[in-house]
């Protein structure tokens, strides 16, 4: 087994022998994780604390079935997803922007567009503009940048939270870096 997962296993395990205080700690460690993920997708305070609510109680049902074929992170990060996603086909509300793009676009190779993320968020006003950009994206483009940059996930790993292919996180990441951008230079009259 490699080295990474260890302390996955220690806490599943301690977790599954009902140790005192084990599955508080599981919460700790993934309930951001879970809050970024669910929130980015739903938008409702309520909601989203419910679903978390949700996903910890998924996890707790289901952990038995952990395998550390990937890491803990990963699993509960796609238990809070799929939950998020089911709560999102309930209401009706449409994952990704139904407009203009049918799915056949050029696969992505570089996420990378000249656009930096980091650098728009120094200037507090701007930060403002983005958050509000940001929002306005539809709930998966928003769950995949709050993935990747708050999580500071990997594209790989982000495949296995969201069940998409690797090419289609980084077309997201692509199209909605570059909606950010236009939005920002047409807020701000900067050039992003």
């Amino acid at each position: 087994m490699d080295d990474i997962h260890d302390p996955d296993r220690a806490l599943v395990d301690a977790v599954l022998a009902n140790r005192p205080g084990a599955f508080e700690r599981l919460i700790g460690e993934y309930q951001g994780l879970c809050w970024h993920i669910i929130y980015r997708m739903v938008r409702h305070p309520e909601d989203a604390r419910e679903l978390c609510q949700d996903t910890f109680l998924r996890v707790h049902q289901c952990l038995h079935q952990y395998r550390c074929e990937s890491a803990l992170k990963s699993w509960i990060g796609r238990v809070a997803y799929t939950i998020a996603l089911r709560h999102l086909q309930h209401k009706r509300i449409p994952l990704v922007d139904v407009g203009g793009d049918n799915g056949d676009h050029a696969l992505v190779e570089q996420v990378g567009d000249g656009f930096d993320l980091e650098s728009a968020c120094a200037d507090e006003e701007i930060a403002q503009h983005l958050h509000a950009a940001i929002d306005a994206l539809p709930p998966l483009q928003r769950t995949l940048l709050t993935l990747y940059y708050l999580e500071e996930m990997p594209i790989a790993e982000m495949a296995k939270v969201t069940g998409l292919a690797s090419g289609t996180i980084k077309s997201h990441l692509f199209r909605s870096r570059l909606r950010l951008r236009g939005v920002l230079e047409s807020r701000t009259g900067v050039a992003a």
